[in-house]
């Protein structure tokens, strides 16, 4: 595929992050798709991080596997990603910090000194300012046009001093000027393709699918990696008419959500695992009382704190258990921001239809980086329903009535003639509990039975009400990918780099990992030639679901749990080996 990837790398703090975005935003506007990978730790300075914008005319999917242009801060950086640079790539480094030399350097691979310091105090005595010259090199060797670096870091900086727009703008120029008497672009350097597109992070794409699904309230702990949820609808809050609660923690945040919904307010919550693990409790109080409620977990390394920054796929247990009890509920599972953002929209629409808890299962490299979208991609959804549907029937109003479908009649609470009771024991149709022995006789046995029957026969619809699994590529291609999640990108490219080899894949993907419609995935798995489970967990979680549910195990596993998201080399080497059961 034609492509082109910058790699930026360095300490924390030393603006590694801004530097990557302004390539990658550059990349978005001359109309090309973009992949960009934010890999940082969790300290404010020092230990290494490092940023990579991938770019082409069609959709890629994953950060790739390799480098044309490198942009080091500090040596250990070249140390680091040299081995991961394309022949013909060229590192930009500044002399002053340290040198390198062509032998330090894979066969094909350059250094170019570019002086960003001395270049930076033609403006200010601030050093940062050789970021600016840096990106400015850098946009030459990639082919982005000076003015469209420019625009972006217009827009970047526009709010600050006039004299700092003036002088990242002055920097850049002379960086690219300096790069363009120096060294040729990239042979790999790619042209204007059309309008600029979107570039969204997950969750970015999560939030704007929350908004445009009719979210009005928002309660949040702030937990990486899903704090920037909370930060997008905080800044857009006003415009959009969403209330948006910091909560003292994770406790309070899923109680704010579940009483904002109770009384008709399209509501969510956002945490990672350590947090979800302290929602579970009032989880099973939203699938009590009935109570439509949407949570993101954007899973990250565990156990524990485990790895901040880190991404995993190891939460699907505990989102499958979590809450005392049995309950119904869903658990989607987007893998690119545009799924994100129909994911989400998803999310609230089958939390409503269905009145029960509904899960988006996102991660860190879901959630953090970037990748650009179309436009027609994020299309509005209809206006959200109102709650004002249930006439008043002389007082007979039965808020858990036993139904065919588990779904009873919803009213705002307080309406003349609809009141209710709504607690968390169990209760009869109209909510009046029944833990009690009347009488000496446990009359509530069999109404327990039947409330549990009705809450429990919604699994079978939201099976089917559920985005259906998809088999993508040849039917009868020799090899299946068995995914989900964020690692269907790198599984994608990596089934895109076979077929350049001419050995054919495809990719049985789920959108939705739980409940599933058993009838529609056994033939999926049953017309498979060789299957192979790709998995950012320890123990093949969604492998072990799969094989409960349908009874199909997958013996043949690449499980990847070091913190890092897969890359396409690892995927495309293991369809490549002979077939082996019950590996990891």
């Amino acid at each position: 595929m034609q492509e082109l990837s910058v790699r930026v790398g360095g300490q924390a703090g030393d603006g590694i992050a801004s530097v990557g975005e302004a390539i990658a935003r550059s990349f978005s506007r001359m109309g090309l798709h973009v992949f960009a990978l934010n890999a940082y730790q969790s300290v404010i300075r020092g230990g290494h991080v490092w940023f990579q914008a991938r770019a082409s005319p069609r959709r890629s999917y994953s950060q790739g596997d390799a480098a044309d242009v490198l942009y080091a801060l500090d040596k250990a950086t070249v140390e680091i990603h040299a081995a991961q640079l394309r022949p013909g790539a060229v590192v930009v480094h500044d002399p002053e910090k340290f040198a390198v030399a062509p032998s330090e350097l894979p066969a094909g691979v350059t250094p170019l000194a570019v002086p960003t310091l001395e270049i930076a105090r033609k403006y200010t005595s601030q050093s940062i300012l050789q970021n600016a010259g840096g990106v400015g090199a850098v946009a030459f060797l990639a082919g982005i046009p000076l003015d469209v670096l420019h625009q972006v870091l217009v827009d970047s900086f526009g709010k600050k001093k006039g004299e700092v727009v003036d002088w990242n703008v002055g920097a850049s120029t002379d960086g690219y000027k300096f790069a363009e008497g120096h060294a040729s672009p990239n042979a790999r350097v790619l042209t204007r393709q059309g309008p600029a597109k979107l570039l969204l992070t997950g969750n970015q794409a999560i939030a704007l699918g929350a908004a445009a699904a009719g979210c009005k309230f928002l309660a949040q702990y702030p937990m990486t990696p899903a704090s920037t949820i909370m930060h997008w609808m905080a800044a857009h809050a006003r415009t959009l008419g969403v209330v948006v609660k910091q909560a003292e923690d994770e406790l309070a945040a899923i109680h704010m959500a579940i009483g904002a919904s109770f009384a008709g307010v399209r509501s969510m919550t956002a945490t990672s695992g350590g947090g979800f693990s302290l929602m579970v409790e009032a989880l099973g109080m939203a699938g009590m009382t009935e109570t439509p409620l949407v949570v993101v977990e954007s899973q990250r390394s565990g156990p524990s704190t485990g790895l901040p920054t880190k991404t995993e796929q190891g939460d699907l247990n505990l989102m499958l258990g979590a809450g005392q009890g049995e309950f119904p509920r869903a658990i989607l599972a987007p893998s690119h921001p545009a799924d994100a953002y129909a994911a989400t929209i998803d999310a609230f629409r089958l939390a409503e239809d269905w009145q029960t808890p509904i899960l988006l299962a996102s991660d860190f490299h879901l959630s953090e980086n970037f990748a650009t979208v179309d436009r027609e991609e994020l299309q509005a959804p209809p206006p959200p329903t109102s709650l004002f549907t249930v006439a008043p029937n002389g007082g007979d109003y039965r808020r858990y009535q036993n139904t065919p479908s588990g779904v009873s009649p919803r009213a705002i609470p307080g309406q003349a003639g609809l009141q209710f009771i709504a607690g968390s024991d169990e209760h009869d149709e109209r909510g009046h509990l029944i833990s009690d022995v009347k009488a000496g006789i446990p009359l509530w046995i069999s109404e327990r039975q039947r409330m549990m029957d009705k809450r429990m026969r919604k699994l079978e619809g939201l099976a089917g009400a559920v985005p259906a699994p998809v088999l993508e590529g040849p039917p009868d291609a020799p090899v299946t990918f068995v995914t989900w999640g964020s690692t269907i990108g790198a599984v994608r490219d990596a089934i895109a780099e076979l077929a350049e080899q001419g050995r054919p894949a495809n990719l049985l993907r789920f959108p939705a990992v739980y409940p599933l419609d058993v009838a529609r995935v056994r033939p999926l798995l049953a017309g498979a030639r060789r299957t192979i489970l790709v998995e950012a967990n320890y123990s093949g979680q969604f492998g072990r679901l799969l094989r409960a549910e349908t009874g199909f195990a997958i013996g043949d596993r690449l499980l990847k749990y070091d913190g890092e998201p897969f890359s396409p080399h690892e995927i495309v080497a293991r369809a490549l080996e002979a077939p082996s059961d019950g590996r990891q």
